[in-house]
């Protein structure tokens, strides 16, 4: 798929992998690009092919507004963290914590069975998940559950819902702003949980996108999962 003058829809659209997609698919002369988030009176972004949407993807009664209001559209992605990610030993978690990492599945399954509805029969859906659904480290047992579920969402859906396609892509270890460390000690951090990997440093936001435009544009792929994790799953 040309993504030029396509209408876009891109969740969680403001910042970290968000951000870096919305920005090339307006380079890349995209129609309108409708980037939502909680936040976006925070961004920066300006180009006149964007349009900055607050909107919270569990609230499903504001998605089914805002999908009948947009009309018929090209794309849709869901970048979105969801926001609360348990981390530790599962047998010291709090289950409420673990419980509530799972909104981010919720708000890709409420984008995805609304958005779907006035979503081009040549249309695409990209989603994004995470290295540790496929090898996970001591910690991230709820990453791992969650990225799991996505993936296993995307490929059980690819099939119900063709001709449109469904994909994910997960990234291993990326620098965003999701990590709120500055300085020599954020750099400490990304070495530290990077040095077992075969490429021993952080992804960047941009290296992420560049796999959903791929995701996009390739229309003989659905169902599938690329990995952008610096050697993750073979380290």
């Amino acid at each position: 798929m040309n993504v030029r003058d396509k209408r876009i829809v891109i969740f969680g659209g403001t910042s970290g992998i968000g951000l870096a997609t919305t920005s090339m698919l307006s380079e890349m002369n995209a129609k309108h690009i409708y980037s939502i988030s909680r936040n976006p009176e925070k961004s920066l972004l300006s180009n006149s092919n964007i349009e900055l949407v607050k909107m919270d993807v569990l609230d499903e009664s504001k998605l089914v507004s805002f999908f009948e209001k947009i009309g018929r559209y090209d794309i849709l992605i869901n970048a979105a963290t969801g926001g609360e990610r348990a981390i530790g030993p599962f047998m010291k978690m709090d289950l409420e914590g673990y419980r509530n990492s799972f909104k981010k599945l919720w708000g890709y399954t409420n984008s995805v069975r609304y958005g779907l509805q006035n979503l081009s029969k040549n249309g695409c859906v990209v989603l994004v998940s995470g290295s540790p659904a496929r090898k996970c480290k001591p910690g991230q047992i709820a990453l791992a559950s969650v990225g799991g579920a996505v993936e296993a969402f995307s490929k059980s859906i690819a099939s119900e819902i063709m001709p449109i396609r469904i994909n994910v892509v997960s990234p291993g270890i990326i620098d965003t702003p999701m990590v709120p460390l500055e300085g020599s000690e954020r750099e400490e951090f990304y070495k530290k949980v990077t040095k077992e990997n075969l490429i021993p440093r952080a992804g960047k936001a941009e290296e992420v996108a560049q796999a959903i435009l791929f995701a996009i544009q390739n229309d003989f792929i659905t169902g599938t999962t690329i990995d952008v994790d610096g050697g993750w799953l073979n380290s």
